[in-house]
């Protein structure tokens, strides 16, 4: 009887595990499953079938897959590990699966769907020794790939493998093709890598101003207390490489990137910036920036002001969203903050209950958190100019604002809201304005400490440096959410300068920015009356009542503490036009 033949073949053999399976499934068994099945299912059975592999067998956290070819082999791998990465991006570190992968080309047998042989054990040893998120090859598998694939790869030398007699070179990539590094997490904070702005002059003398700027947006971002951002050295280790923001991401352990370039032509600076979410690579902000330039470091100051003045503001905007796709019960004194801005910042008297029951929880979690304190005491505040002027509100929005300038020295937004409340409901602006001065110190840039401050000006009759800090807030952040106030104050401020044409310009631009709310169109109509346009005004200041019922010139002035010189003329003028004194 003739000897059964052994099937053989060379394959290529891709063998890969969940790092840290245990470990995870001690922690939450029926999660762990449920993920690594969702896994499997929507990512890697679809990019093994592309790639034209067969799933050999799978063996808890890990599988075996032959390919004809090491270059679909590692084609399959790198897709795998990339979509696993962006996946992973919005997912805690302990719940994240994370792949380690081995590809060696060899010998196999070939058994009842089942393979046999070295090649096979070389691949389940090699995978042992990627890191997360990492792919390991052979010295056999790499041969076959090098050359056909644009890969950097990391030479490991050979490598003693278990029951394996002879050494293995070993090979080391990541997904983007360059020598792997281990993919970092995200900090608890919200955090920004600022990449060097390539030079798109042709001119290499103008790195330095490239250069220059973006060490200045990184010492301006580096005052925002709230924001982690990454060193000079780390980013430009980029520079002169076309880089993925979702690789970087994952590299620097950040969930924003800024990028940019400067092109310099005869006496005009063009500058580009934009700021990508790198797990979803969503644009958050965008701006560009046409100059002169005639003093070189005096535009450098210009833009650097701009681009960190406008970026904060997108930031917060971009981080309530995120925050408000967790899960509730995973909310910590952050995230809870977080929720509650679109409440606080809405001015609302509606929303405040939701934006006050969150911020307590916070304090509760952190009484010392000199954000929630402030931006209680700006909910109060609202409570108290909008609801009735309840004074239970005005005394509880002052105890927050003396509790955030108390915990937060060192934070430049909470200081600001801070001064605002204690200038509008404690009528206090030389307090204010040490909050207010003690903001700028810490944050420069923040365009609301400037909007805010704005109104304590107005409202106190120092109306040329409204203006000033009016015009320095919107060249700072143009479409900031906190603009309305601005034209509401720059309104004010004409009107006592008695320039009623720029009065009520601007106060129409409060009502397009804020058409919910009465003491935009209150202004507004005080203008129009100035200008002799009675009747729009009688059906502007008809919109004041409608927006609050309970308005009074007379209490609403005085609880905001406008100086007589101001409040005095303003209350004629809206007389005029109907509303009661």
């Amino acid at each position: 009887m003739a000897e059964e033949r052994i099937a053989r073949r060379l394959a290529a053999i891709l063998a890969a595990d969940v790092a840290g399976y245990s470990r995870m499934m001690g922690a939450d068994e029926e999660g762990t499953l449920a993920a690594l099945k969702a896994m499997r299912r929507e990512l890697i059975e679809p990019k093994i079938a592309e790639h034209q592999g067969r799933i050999v067998k799978t063996t808890g956290d890990g599988a075996l897959v032959e390919f004809a070819s090491a270059v679909d082999a590692v084609r399959c791998a790198l897709d795998v590990q990339r979509a696993a990465a962006e996946r992973n991006a919005a997912i805690p570190e302990s719940r994240r699966i994370e792949f380690r992968i081995g590809i060696n080309v060899g010998d196999i047998i070939s058994d009842d769907g089942d393979i046999y042989g070295d090649g096979v054990n070389i691949a389940a040893r090699i995978e042992a020794l990627a890191e997360p998120g990492a792919i390991c090859l052979s010295d056999n598998a790499y041969v076959q790939i090098k050359g056909k694939l644009p890969l950097d790869a990391a030479d490991m030398g050979e490598q003693q493998l278990k029951n394996i007699s002879q050494p293995v070179r070993v090979y080391r990539i990541r997904a983007d093709g360059a020598a792997a590094r281990p993919a970092l997490s995200l900090p608890e904070r919200p955090s920004v890598a600022v990449l060097p702005f390539q030079n798109m002059s042709g001119d290499p003398e103008q790195d330095y101003f490239a250069d220059g700027m973006v060490d200045d947006i990184i010492t301006g971002l580096s005052r925002i207390k709230w924001l982690f951002v990454i060193a000079r050295n780390s980013t430009f280790t980029y520079k002169g490489r076309a880089v993925d923001v979702k690789q970087v991401g994952r590299e620097l352990g950040v969930r924003y990137v800024l990028e940019g370039s400067v092109r310099k032509s005869g006496d005009r600076v063009r500058i580009v910036g934009q700021l990508i979410d790198t797990a979803s690579g969503a644009h958050v902000w965008a701006e560009r920036y046409d100059r002169k330039s005639d003093d070189i470091f005096a535009l450098q100051d210009e833009i650097t002001l701009s681009v960190v003045g406008a970026i904060e503001p997108s930031l917060r905007l971009a981080e309530a969203e995120r925050v408000k796709r967790k899960r509730s019960d995973s909310l910590d004194a952050y995230d809870l903050v977080l929720q509650a801005q679109p409440d606080v910042y809405s001015r609302d008297p509606a929303r405040a209950p939701h934006a006050l029951a969150l911020l307590e929880r916070a304090l509760a979690l952190d009484p010392a958190y000199a954000l929630a304190h402030a931006y209680a005491a700006e909910t109060h505040h609202t409570v108290f100019n909008r609801g009735g002027y309840q004074e239970a509100s005005r005394s509880a929005s002052i105890r927050h604002a003396e509790a955030a300038i108390a915990h937060g020295q060192d934070d430049a937004l909470a200081l600001a809201f801070a001064g605002f409340v204690i200038g509008m409901d404690k009528h206090d602006r030389a307090a204010a304005f040490a909050a207010f001065d003690a903001s700028l110190a810490v944050s420069p840039s923040l365009a609301v400490t400037y909007i805010l401050g704005s109104v304590i000006l107005s409202f106190g009759g120092d109306s040329e440096r409204a203006i000033e800090w009016v015009d320095r807030a919107l060249r700072l952040s143009p479409f900031d959410p906190w603009r309305s106030s601005a034209f509401v104050a720059k309104s004010v401020a004409h009107f006592k300068l008695g320039q009623y044409e720029e009065a009520a310009a601007a106060a129409r631009k409060a009502v397009q920015s804020a058409p919910g709310f009465a003491m935009c169109y209150a202004v507004l109509a005080g203008a129009l009356v100035k200008l002799g346009q009675i009747d729009e005004a009688k059906a502007t200041a008809a919109r004041v009542t409608e927006l609050l019922p309970g308005f009074r010139c007379g209490r609403a002035f005085s609880a905001a503490g406008w100086t007589k010189s101001l409040a005095d003329p303003m209350t004629e003028t809206l007389r005029a036009a109907g509303l009661p004194e």
